[in-house]
């Protein structure tokens, strides 16, 4: 117990006998095992995170921002894959979880969305915290950016550049970040006086086949769109490859966008103009706001859900330009 408390730097040690233990320490060459620590004391370190998504990019880059920050805290970091929309595979990822002594969980999309996880965890009275949702909700803190904004700031860059006939692919309905990201676009044309055509508006699922799908709708109408502006990178590649196919050059006959800024921007040709959405920090800003809130309530002080907004930003690359009729 004595070597406990000053390997965790308590007070209640003579500084007689610290010393003694420190020597030790040295002499010996000790490091605390932290995975150890973390099961013995630090109960609140042991942290879940239930992902699904259909977008490897994206979900490879927030996990490699969780793992970097449960590195760093010392945490203990459980992962546990779950198909989206399976309410019985969402109850049992979700017990496994509970069972498996884990004092908070991670939900990134589209999890952080899911009625049945939501309740799941309020039920077994394990916190969350909620990553990329479009909107701030009561059950736990948030870490996310401003959906709408963002959206809002690309369809007036495409607007600015000169083009007036934009086609849209929606992400996936089951998340608000997706209202939110339509909601910006169709906003940003009410202000420049462009008239909204629905038929010009596609829908995606954040996922590159559901991309494909939309952009050969989009691309296939009598009077086709000089810019598509894609909710997520992969749906933007998909766009990219079928104007590809079918001769357009990009950006000359069509400019591209993109929203993430993921790993795939910058591996299709032209690389993606796009809204960095910064997916590792997000990850590592909800393991401190899930350790600090753990910590606080074994310390009995009120939790009070947080918005955290992250800065975004529009990053130019090589996939828009001016429409060609505009010279």
């Amino acid at each position: 117990m004595t070597v406990s408390r000053v390997v965790n730097g308590e007070k209640n040690v003579r500084e007689a006998t610290r010393a003694n233990v420190l020597s030790a320490v040295k002499d010996l060459q000790y490091a605390p095992n932290a995975a150890a620590r973390t099961l013995a004391g630090a109960g609140g370190a042991r942290i879940g995170l239930l992902y699904s998504n259909p977008s490897a990019a994206y979900l490879s880059e927030f996990l490699v921002g969780a793992l970097d920050e449960a590195s760093r805290d010392g945490a203990q970091l459980v992962l546990e894959k779950c198909e989206a929309e399976d309410v019985a595979a969402e109850c049992t990822a979700i017990r496994k979880l509970v069972k498996g002594g884990v004092a908070a969980v991670i939900l990134p999309p589209p999890l952080c969305e899911s009625v049945t996880v939501i309740s799941e965890l309020k039920q077994a009275g394990v916190p969350a915290v909620f990553v990329a949702t479009g909107r701030f909700r009561g059950e736990g803190s948030c870490v996310r950016i401003d959906d709408f904004r963002a959206a809002h700031e690309m369809t007036r860059y495409l607007l600015d550049l000169g083009h007036n006939r934009i086609g849209f692919i929606t992400g996936h309905p089951n998340q608000t970040a997706s209202g939110e990201r339509q909601f910006g676009f169709e906003t940003a044309l009410r202000e420049a006086n462009v008239k909204l055509d629905k038929t010009m508006i596609a829908q995606g699922y954040f996922s590159y086949r559901s991309g494909l799908a939309a952009a050969e709708k989009l691309l296939s109408r009598k009077i086709p769109p000089t810019a598509i502006f894609a909710s997520n990178d992969d749906m933007a590649a998909a766009v990219v490859s079928v104007a590809h196919r079918k001769g357009m050059d990009v950006p000359r006959d069509l400019s591209v966008v993109g929203f993430d800024d993921t790993a795939i921007a910058t591996t299709v040709w032209p690389e993606l103009t796009t809204i960095r959405q910064p997916i590792a920090a997000m990850a590592e800003i909800a393991l401190e706001l899930v350790v600090r809130e753990i910590r606080r309530s074994k310390e009995g002080i009120e939790i009070k859900p947080l918005d955290h907004l992250v800065v975004h930003a529009l990053i130019k690359r090589q996939s828009a330009a001016a429409p060609r009729d505009s010279a």
